[in-house]
């Protein structure tokens, strides 16, 4: 059988243009070596039916929208179990609660995604940047240090057990992680911060990135 991916976009295209871009990574999709579809919504990964079931990995692009604490857990096992994910740009956002800390609502996605957005940082929200490439790993193979126009996102860890792979540096010169790899349980997770709109979605340095994040958590 051949190695299936699921490109899921969910909440409002507000802010984000969810159905140009679950077009553009399911053809990303395909170019990783995957039978790949589109999906919207969260709502699916208990009593998984086979479309949602039988991904290999699992692309994340949304901007809100319904995601269950019973749902997120469903996911979280499934990454256990060896599934993977590509989580992209505001795949991070997640509920705050009145102190700014977590949404307790949140929890599975956190320790399994590894992080939560937090704010685009000082500043203008969005630019043209330097991506620099700090560590040699299959989803950055090939991908030397890049400029692309995107928006800013800074995040807060849920724990060390990442491995960071690219980074940027602020006006102020702290460096701000964009792009790292962890594995939960069997499971294979991405998360790659860049991704707002069609002016990085056509970067080829981008675009390979995203490849071969599918290929690694996939284990294509």
């Amino acid at each position: 059988m051949a190695s299936r991916a699921l490109v899921l976009i969910n909440g409002d295209d507000i802010h984000h243009d969810l159905i140009t871009a679950s077009l553009v990574f399911q053809q990303l999709g395909v170019e990783a070596g995957f039978a790949t579809r589109r999906g919207i919504g969260l709502n699916r990964f208990i009593d998984a039916r086979p479309e949602t079931a039988d991904a290999d990995v699992y692309l994340l692009y949304t901007a809100g929208g319904s995601f269950p604490a019973a749902q997120q857990q469903a996911l979280a096992d499934a990454v256990g179990a060896g599934k993977g994910v590509v989580a992209l740009h505001g795949a991070n956002i997640m509920g705050m609660a009145a102190d700014g800390g977590l949404d307790a609502e949140w929890a599975a996605l956190y320790v399994a995604l590894g992080n939560r957005y937090l704010s685009h940082g000082p500043g203008h929200h969005e630019g043209r940047h330097r991506v620099d490439i700090v560590a040699e790993h299959p989803v950055t193979a090939g991908v030397e240090s890049f400029e692309l126009f995107d928006e800013y996102y800074e995040f807060e860890l849920a724990d060390d057990d990442v491995t960071v792979l690219a980074t940027r540096t602020r006006a102020d010169g702290e460096i701000i992680p964009v792009l790292y790899v962890r594995e939960v349980g069997d499971g294979r997770v991405v998360y790659l911060a860049l991704g707002h709109d069609l002016r990085s979605w056509g970067e080829p340095a981008f675009r390979r990135l995203v490849v071969q994040a599918m290929q690694w958590a996939g284990r294509a």
